[in-house]
């Protein structure tokens, strides 16, 4: 009697104790291997744009690829995890990635660059709503905003490989063979997925059957008709600029051209956005969850980081000491933005989470692919026409006309804040209750 008692409790233990953990975090290799794919384009930029021979804006464009795609099936992404295997549009998603990684490192022109680069912006439509998705079926309310930041650390982790280690594989060998390297860890991370992910605990799945009752256009009507969405979707995207303009695309060139830092050591400061957010990810949502409030530590987020990027802006001379001081800084007060995810789930019915966090994801990235090619034309628009080594040379004046987009958009955040309501902490579903 017993031993049945005891083999009992350890079941019990290993499903709501440890089970949660090992599904996210498995799920969350596939949002660390994405942020590789979109990071490792500042990592290798110099090479890339020689080998190709591109200028800012072609590179610009290249690197919008990515979010083209993701812009085009953010959407479709979140329908589609409302309504069918959160698993299996994991594996089908990251397939595509491995598939486009690998084709990118066979490219011999910008146009076969961009088809591979897009494919690979396909999977990153899936895999942070696909962990979204997951924590808000394993994990409870309380735990969400927590959760939420350490699985961003694990994706940051991902933005950290694509810099100063991706940067020395490329050296050592050459930025085709590193690619090729990638799309083998690729297909580990598959092979991990498919053996530990599983869709939700028991008595959660009928959830998925409310939501396949909902009439197609309801569902996304509701969802974008709720302003909570679009506030949300507004501070986020503006305060994750840095991760996606500075850390994916411009960072190494900035501090090899105007600082003239080698390529190691600038993407090493570089990938100190990534580590900022790494450790504040999770700091951020703790405090929040602690606080109950969602607003208060958004809004601090948003001022230091409009300070911060006016310090790596306007203070000449800087040692390299300062600089990793200023970009982990600017990582780590930005990673605000974890806290926009858990508001928009508290905001929205459980069987709209996915179409509710696919409006916010397609406002996030749609900006994001607006503004990497419009920060490659603003860099080309002064630009003197010098060449070093076969590559364009910018001065520290294109830099700061096209850096001027963070300060702005850091100004912009912080007035869609005064929109957001503040949810407390309490989901849709109990607000609603409480209410009746």
């Amino acid at each position: 009697m017993s031993v049945t008692h005891s083999s009992s409790t350890q079941v019990s233990v290993w499903k709501k104790a440890i089970l949660p953990w090992i599904v996210c975090f498995s799920a969350s290799l596939f949002f660390a291997y994405e942020l590789l794919q979109m990071h490792v384009m500042n990592a290798i930029s110099p090479m890339l744009i020689r080998d190709l021979g591109l200028n800012a804006t072609q590179f610009g464009y290249l690197s919008a690829t990515y979010l083209f795609a993701d812009v085009i099936f953010l959407l479709p992404a979140g329908i589609l995890l409302d309504r069918f295997s959160v698993r299996k549009v994991i594996l089908k998603a990251l397939f595509l990635c491995i598939l486009g990684t690998i084709g990118f490192c066979r490219a011999h022109s910008l146009e076969t660059a961009c088809i591979c680069h897009f494919l690979s912006g396909i999977g990153n439509a899936f895999c942070f709503l696909s962990c979204m998705m997951l924590i808000s079926r394993w994990f409870p309310k309380e735990k969400q905003a927590f959760i939420v930041g350490l699985m961003i650390t694990m994706g940051m982790l991902g933005g950290v490989m694509a810099q100063l280690p991706f940067s020395l594989l490329a050296q050592k060998f050459d930025w085709r063979q590193a690619l090729f390297i990638d799309g083998v860890i690729g297909i580990g991370i598959f092979a991990l997925i498919f053996a530990f992910v599983k869709d939700a605990p028991k008595g959660f799945l009928s959830v998925d059957e409310k939501a396949t009752e909902l009439p197609f256009w309801e569902g996304v009507k509701r969802s974008v008709l709720n302003m909570q969405n679009v506030c949300c979707g507004l501070y986020t995207g503006f305060m994750n600029m840095p991760l996606m303009i500075i850390s994916a695309v411009w960072g190494t060139l900035f501090l090899t051209q105007v600082h003239q830092l080698p390529l190691a050591n600038a993407s090493f400061i570089v990938s100190m956005i990534c580590m900022g957010t790494i450790v504040g990810s999770p700091i951020y949502g703790w405090i929040s969850d602690k606080l109950q409030r969602r607003r208060l530590p958004m809004f601090f987020g948003g001022v230091t980081s409009l300070a911060v990027m006016f310090i790596i802006m306007l203070i000449p001379h800087p040692s390299e000491f300062l600089l990793t001081v200023l970009f982990f800084s600017l990582g780590f007060l930005t990673s605000s933005q974890v806290i926009g995810y858990p508001a928009i789930t508290e905001s929205n019915p459980k069987e709209l989470t996915g179409t509710s966090m696919g409006i916010a994801a397609l406002i996030i990235m749609g900006m994001a692919a607006f503004i990497q090619p419009l920060s490659g034309k603003i860099l080309d628009f002064s630009w003197d026409g010098t060449m070093l080594n076969g590559a364009p040379l910018y001065s520290l004046k294109d830099f700061m006309r096209a850096f001027m987009i963070f300060p702005i958009g850091f100004a912009i955040a912080l007035i869609a804040l005064t929109k957001i309501k503040e949810s407390k902490c309490v989901i849709f579903a109990e607000e609603s209750q409480a209410k009746a």
